[in-house]
């Protein structure tokens, strides 16, 4: 990514004290001069981590791991025994994947210490937010770093994410990378999985932000509760003694139907969690009333967003291009985030008026003449949900949601969009997602389910687009043909929202991986429709 000078080796015993490794003095004092948990990355030097897998385990690699030329490995809790390779430091720790983030850490020097760290997690939002605060920390002087779904970036240096939370060693050298070049704040994306899998071991945040929680990842983690209890370790295991949680409030409602509420219950109801508001872990809630960040009023159009907010650093009046209610959460979290940083309210103001959309978040592209066409990330129900009612009260046509579902993941979100699809647009285009290695068909079959409880017929796209009063939805399994069709019959005052895919330039099929853009496909076909 960029300039690193931490390449120089690390004691194995410094590296076991910071993974509380006891009986140091017995170890030889070996350089190590990489940290993997790739057994083909092992070679000598190397310290190889065994980190057991969902599908594959670590320890069934040490051999290999070996055979490279690595200088020690690390296992779980009574893997040394019986071992033969003696020129190769065998290490023990009862928890392999959190030593693996620490020991990153301290082969970096640490670098996350050096700068303010800010995580975000959430299912919807997170993303959006990092660019609303990359602007405000601009603006504020600082010069900020981002880890999240889009890409990495800092300064000029930019590449794209193959994960939303890169794993551990990756993660520590990019914050090394970071911090060697003058980054002062890094806002991160800690998605559920990474959480769950200690990838952000080693780190602890200045400030961490709960954006919202629905249907989603339940093929990983089971069910919501379990959903939950992953996004909550970030308040709980990685915010700093004196860290700020902001937590968006969704609702008027309880903790029992709100889970921005029923996380700040929980965290204020654990004492031992040092949530004190005084020289402890503090809580900035943000919501529409009664919260420390509070919408006092708002007006949305398909221009932007406009709102004042109740807030400690004062009343602010933002004004952002950002349209739908979703994203005024997202700017409420971001108020919060650079609250809690100290941030003043001026600098808020122009950061969030200047900060530009996120890549494939409602982002506007090409339409013909009368049409607006937005691309938009939203691939679970309630993220469906959100922007279908957002832009149902911006619409002066039909409202028209292209969308499908991916393939290997929690099938029974599929007929859940279905059905929001049904219920909230005039006209549902069913299309292929990536599908993976599932038959695109068996999808949208599934998808179709939930939208056979709605009262919208199926007729064919042509005929429902001709005639601008209709309604009805039809299934269209080649993507491309679903939106050029769907745009090239486009009338006047509609709204054609391409959904799912988002920022995403490829589809991944049974035949392999290809390269395709919503916002390109859209854009040409406008082009030949304005023509």
């Amino acid at each position: 990514m960029g300039k690193n000078n931490n390449l120089a080796a690390v004691s194995l015993r410094k590296l076991a004290e910071e993974m509380e490794i006891v009986n140091l003095e017995r170890l030889p004092d070996t350089a190590i001069r990489s940290i993997t948990a790739d057994s083909r990355q092992a070679g000598p030097g190397a310290l190889f981590v065994a980190i057991p897998g969902l599908t594959v385990d670590g320890h069934d690699y040490l051999e290999a791991a070996v055979k490279k030329g690595c200088a020690a490995v690390l296992v779980g809790k009574g893997r040394c025994r019986g071992w033969k390779h003696g020129k190769v430091v065998c290490l023990e720790v009862a928890d392999t994947p959190k030593a693996l983030g620490q020991a990153a850490a301290s082969f970096h020097g640490h670098p996350a210490r050096r700068m303010r760290m800010i995580g975000i997690t959430g299912t919807n939002g997170k993303t959006t937010t990092t660019y609303l605060l990359e602007s405000i920390i601009k603006q504020a002087g600082g010069n900020p770093g981002v880890i999240g779904t889009v890409n990495y970036r800092y300064n000029a240096v930019e590449i794209p994410a193959p994960f939303t939370t890169p794993d551990p060693v990756s993660l520590h050298r990019i914050l090394a990378e970071m911090a060697g070049n003058g980054v002062t704040h890094v806002i991160m994306e800690t998605s559920s999985h990474a959480l769950e899998q200690k990838r952000m071991a080693g780190i602890l945040f200045d400030a961490a932000l709960f954006t919202n929680l629905s249907r989603d990842h339940l093929d990983f983690h089971g069910d919501m509760a379990s959903y939950f209890a992953s996004k909550k370790m970030l308040f709980t295991e990685y915010l700093k003694e004196n860290g700020k949680a902001v937590i968006i409030c969704d609702s008027h409602d309880d903790a029992g139907t709100d889970w921005g509420r029923r996380l700040l219950a929980e965290l204020r109801a654990d004492k031992s969690l040092g949530y004190t508001g005084k020289k402890g872990r503090s809580l900035v809630d943000c919501g529409f009333t009664g919260t420390t960040v509070a919408v006092r009023e708002a007006h949305e159009s398909l221009a932007g967003t406009e709102a004042r907010l109740t807030t400690p650093a004062g009343e602010l009046e933002l004004r952002s291009d950002l349209v739908g209610t979703f994203n005024l959460k997202n700017l409420l979290g971001a108020v919060g985030v650079a609250v809690a940083l100290n941030i003043s309210g001026e600098k808020i103001v122009a950061g969030l008026a200047q900060a530009p959309a996120a890549p494939g978040r409602l982002e506007r592209v090409p339409a013909p003449a009368g049409v607006s066409v937005f691309v938009d990330f939203a691939h679970s129900p309630d993220a469906l949900a959100n922007v279908l009612q957002t832009m149902r009260r911006l619409t002066a046509g039909r409202l028209i949601v292209i969308f499908g579902c991916g393939g290997d993941r929690d099938r029974g979100k599929r007929p859940l969009m279905g059905k929001v699809a049904g219920e909230m647009a005039d006209v549902a285009v069913l299309t292929s997602d990536n599908p993976r290695s599932e038959r695109a068909a068996d999808i949208l079959r599934d998808i179709e389910a939930g939208i056979l409880e709605t009262s919208l017929p199926r007729l064919r796209l042509e005929a429902i687009l001709q005639q601008t009063a209709m309604q009805g939805y039809d299934i269209v399994p080649s993507r491309r043909e679903a939106i050029r069709e769907t745009i090239r019959h486009a009338r006047s005052g509609d709204v054609v929202l391409l959904c799912g895919k988002g920022h995403e330039t490829y589809q991944i099929t049974p035949e392999g991986r290809f390269f395709f853009d919503d916002r390109l496909e859209a854009a040409a076909q406008a082009a030949v429709v304005n023509w």
